[in-house]
C-alpha cells in the first residue's frame, strides 16, 4: 500500500545494466514516482541529476544534507573516495557560487556517453559544465578532452543548450600557477575550450566567463524541459543499450526523421505475433546510410538478451571488423563500470558474454553445419548488412574449398533461412538491409532472400516497406520477386529513410547518391541545404587537409583518413591501401596511440569502415573512379598500369564504395584529389582533373 494514497501497489518490470527484465513493486506510482503506466508496466521518467536545486537553496543547505541526497541517488555501492570527493566539491562550490543564481546539477546522466558529468550549472548566460579531479594537481589530455566531450554533447544534444554559451572547465583541485584563458572554438557556436584551474580559482573564472559570454540570462526551468536528442554512434549505441538504456533515450526524436523506436516497435510486434500464432516470418528493415538499421537491430537484440527465453535474439552480422570492433568496445566498457564499482573484472569474461550477443554470421552458419536437423537456440536471427550475404556461386566455393563440403547448393539467405525454419513452431529473421552497399564479389543483395522464400519456404511470412522503391536496391526486381510470394505484408515503419548518422545535416546521403548518379543540378541544389550545417570541403594538397581535420575535431572527436580498397596509386602520398591495419585500434583507441585513426598514417577502406563512422572524414580519391562527362569511368591497378573494369558488377562494387566511403562522417568531411604526376605513366593529371573539376562544379569550397 502507498502511505499517501493508500492505494493497492503495482508491479513494475525493470532492466538494469543489460540484464534480464526483473520484477518489483511499487505503489501507487501517479503519487509516488512521476510516470505512466501503459498496461501493468511502469514506465517511470527519472530525473537525469542525481541532486538538483537553486543556487540559493544549495548554499542554505548543510553539506551533509546534499550529500545525503547524492548517496540515495547513486546506485552503486559507495566508496569512500566518492563519498569525500563529492563533500570536497560542495565546499568548492558554496564558495565560488555564493554571488550567482541559478542552479546547480549533481552526476548529471549522458546516456549516449554512458557518463555522469560532475556539476553542471546554469547561472547568467552561461552553461558551465565542470569536471572536478579532486587531490589532483595536473591537466591530463584525456581529463581536457573529457570535459570538453561533456559540454560537445550538451551543446549538439540538448535542445535548450543549443544557442547558449556553454563552458566546459577542468578543476584539478591541489594544481599551482594555474593561468586561465577564455575564447571560444572556431566554429561560431558560442562553445568555449576547455578552461583549467584549480578549486581557489574557480569563483573567479565563473566571473570572467559571465563577463566574456555577456549575453541573455538563462532560465534554468525552461533549460531543464529541454529534449536530449543524441545521435551516438553505433559504438555507442551498442554500450548504451548493453548497459540497459533504451532506444529512445539514445536517439533523437525530431519530426523529420522516423522515430527509430517505431520502427523497433513494429519488428518487436512482427516477434510477437509470430510467435503468438506458430508462424515463421522474415522482414527487411531498409533505409539510407546512417539511418539507424544497425541500432534497430541492436535495440532488439537487447531487449531478448536473456538465453532461457524462447524469444532469446542474436546479432549477426558478416562485417568481420564490425564485430570485431564492437566486441572490444563492450568488453572494454563492462570492465571500466566493473572498476568503477571497485569490482576487478578481467576481460575475457567479459568478452565471453559479449561473444553470444554479437556473433559473425559466418560462425552462426558454420555452428548450424554441424548437425544439419537441430535448430538453433535462438528463434530470432538479426542479420545486419544482409545485402552482402553471399550468392549461390560465392557459398558453394567456399565450401567446396574450405568446409570440405563440395555438394553444398544453397546460397548463404537460403541456407540461414533453412537453420531457422528447423525450429518445430515459430522463427523470425530480421534482414537489416543498406540500398547501394553491395561492395564484393558475391554479395547478393536483396533479392537473393527474397529467392530463396520463394523457391523453398513459400510459407513464410514476409514483411516489407512498401517504400522500396530506390534503384539502390534494385527495386524493380525486387518488388517482381515479392509479388510471387503468397504471404506479403507491407509495413511503411520497416524503412528508415533520413540519415541520422550526421546530426548536422540529413541531406548528405542523398547528395551523395546524386554526386554517384551524375545528377549535377540536383546535387547543387541539395549542397546548398547542407551548407553551413555540415562542411564539406575539396583540395589537392592532402597534407592541407589532414590540418582542416585536426583544426576542426573538438574533445575527443574521431577523424581519420579513408579510401578506396583499389586505390593503389596513392603510395607516393604515403597510403598504402595493402598495409594491414588493425580496426579495433584504429577505431578505439586515444591520441597517444599511434596505430589510432588520430595519427592520419595508416587509412581504412570501404571494408573496414562499412557500418561504422567517424566525427570528422578525409576521403582520398584515386585514380580507380574517375569522372568523365560520360559517365564514371572504372579501373583496378594490375601490375604496373591501370586496367579498365568492363563487368558491370564490379562496376557497381566500386561505385559502392565510394558511396560507403562518403558517407562515414557524422560532422564534416574533406575530399582529396590529388593533382597527379606528369612523370608518373600512373598517376597522369588528367586521371584526377575531370574529377575535382566535377566537384567544383557542384560547389564544394575548396580549400
Amino acid at each position: 500500500m502507498c502511505d499517501s494514497c493508500s492505494r493497492q501497489s503495482v508491479r513494475i518490470r525493470f532492466r538494469r545494466n543489460g540484464s534480464k527484465e526483473e520484477e518489483s513493486h511499487l505503489a501507487n506510482p501517479s503519487c509516488c514516482l512521476p510516470g505512466e503506466i501503459t498496461g501493468q508496466v511502469l514506465k517511470i521518467s527519472m530525473k537525469r541529476e542525481y541532486y538538483s536545486d537553486t543556487i540559493t537553496d544549495f548554499l542554505k543547505a548543510a553539506p551533509n544534507e546534499i550529500l545525503g541526497r547524492l548517496v540515495r541517488s547513486n546506485d552503486f555501492a559507495l566508496e569512500q573516495t566518492q563519498r569525500d570527493a563529492w563533500l570536497e566539491e560542495i565546499d568548492i562550490l558554496k564558495k565560488a557560487l555564493r554571488p550567482h543564481e541559478g542552479s546547480v546539477y549533481f552526476e548529471y546522466s549522458i546516456p549516449r556517453m554512458g557518463r555522469r558529468i560532475d556539476v553542471v550549472v546554469i547561472t547568467g548566460s552561461t552553461i558551465f559544465v565542470l569536471e572536478f579531479k579532486v587531490g589532483e594537481s595536473e591537466f591530463p589530455s584525456h581529463a581536457i578532452d573529457q570535459v570538453f566531450d561533456y559540454a560537445l554533447d550538451l551543446k549538439n544534444f540538448h535542445e535548450t543548450s543549443h544557442e547558449h554559451f556553454v563552458a566546459p572547465v577542468l578543476i584539478a583541485t591541489k594544481a599551482r600557477n594555474v593561468s586561465t584563458t577564455i575564447s571560444t572554438t572556431p566554429h561560431n557556436d558560442r562553445m568555449l575550450f576547455p578552461i583549467k584551474c584549480n578549486g581557489e580559482l574557480l569563483k573567479q573564472v565563473i566571473t570572467d566567463v559571465l563577463c566574456f559570454a555577456n549575453s541573455d540570462e538563462i532560465n534554468p526551468t525552461q533549460w531543464e524541459t529541454g529534449r536530449y536528442q543524441p545521435t551516438p554512434t553505433i559504438i555507442e549505441a551498442a554500450m548504451a543499450l548493453y548497459n540497459g538504456h533504451s532506444v529512445s533515450e539514445i536517439s533523437r526524436s525530431d519530426a523529420s526523421a522516423i522515430n527509430l523506436s517505431a520502427t523497433s516497435d513494429a519488428v518487436s510486434e512482427i516477434i510477437r505475433l509470430s510467435r503468438e500464432k506458430s508462424h515463421k516470418a522474415i522482414c527487411f528493415v531498409t533505409g539510407v546510410p546512417g539511418a539507424g538499421k544497425t541500432l534497430v537491430g541492436l535495440n532488439i537484440a537487447t531487449k531478448h538478451i536473456d538465453k532461457d527465453s524462447d524469444l532469446y535474439s542474436v546479432f549477426l552480422s558478416g562485417n568481420g571488423p564490425l564485430v570485431a570492433i564492437l566486441r572490444e568496445a563492450l568488453a572494454r566498457d563492462k570492465v571500466r563500470h566493473e572498476k568503477e564499482r571497485g569490482v576487478k573484472f578481467k576481460k575475457s569474461e567479459a568478452m565471453s558474454d559479449v561473444k553470444m550477443f554479437i556473433q559473425n554470421v559466418h560462425n552462426f552458419r558454420d555452428e548450424c553445419l554441424v548437425d544439419f536437423k537441430k535448430p538453433p537456440i535462438e528463434h530470432v536471427a538479426l542479420f545486419d548488412e544482409a545485402q552482402r550475404a553471399w550468392d549461390l556461386r560465392q557459398t558453394a566455393n567456399f565450401m567446396r574449398l574450405k568446409k570440405n563440403t563440395p555438394s553444398f547448393n544453397k546460397s548463404e539467405p537460403e541456407f540461414l533461412i533453412s537453420c531457422l525454419d528447423r525450429h518445430p513452431d515459430w522463427a523470425v529473421v530480421v534482414c537489416l538491409v543498406g540500398g547501394g552497399q553491395e561492395i564484393n564479389t558475391g554479395e547478393a543483395g536483396i533479392c537473393e532472400w527474397i529467392e530463396s522464400l520463394n523457391r523453398s519456404y513459400p510459407n513464410w511470412n514476409i514483411y516489407i516497406s512498401s517504400h522500396l522503391t530506390d534503384s539502390e536496391y534494385g527495386a524493380e526486381r525486387v518488388l517482381e520477386k515479392v509479388r510471387e510470394h503468397s504471404i506479403v505484408t507491407n509495413k511503411d515503419e520497416l524503412h528508415l529513410s533520413v540519415s541520422m548518422r550526421s546530426f548536422r545535416a540529413e541531406h548528405v546521403s542523398l547528395l551523395v547518391k546524386q554526386l554517384l548518379d551524375l545528377k549535377l543540378d540536383e546535387a547543387r541544389t541539395t549542397l546548398t541545404n547542407v551548407k553551413g550545417k555540415y562542411p564539406i570541403v575539396i583540395t589537392r594538397d592532402l597534407n592541407k587537409a589532414k590540418q582542416w581535420l585536426k583544426e576542426k575535431a573538438r574533445g575527443s572527436e574521431r577523424y581519420g583518413i579513408v579510401v578506396s580498397s583499389q586505390a593503389e596509386r596513392l603510395k607516393p602520398h604515403a597510403i598504402d591501401v595493402k598495409s594491414p591495419v588493425d580496426p579495433i585500434h584504429w577505431f578505439l583507441d586515444g591520441k597517444d596511440d599511434v596505430r589510432s585513426s588520430y595519427f592520419l598514417e595508416d587509412v581504412v577502406t570501404e571494408f573496414q569502415v562499412q557500418g561504422l563512422e567517424l566525427d570528422w572524414a578525409c576521403v582520398t580519391w584515386d585514380a580507380d573512379f574517375r569522372y568523365t562527362p560520360g559517365g564514371w569511368d572504372h579501373f583496378s591497378f594490375v601490375g604496373s598500369h591501370w586496367n579498365r573494369i568492363r563487368k558491370q558488377e564490379r562496376q557497381v562494387y566500386l561505385k559502392n564504395a565510394y558511396r560507403v566511403l562518403l558517407t562515414r562522417a557524422r560532422q564534416g568531411m574533406v575530399i582529396v584529389v590529388p593533382s597527379g604526376d606528369s612523370d608518373d605513366l600512373t598517376r597522369k593529371h588528367e586521371f584526377y582533373d575531370s574529377t575535382f573539376k566535377y566537384l567544383e562544379e557542384i560547389g564544394f569550397e575548396k580549400i
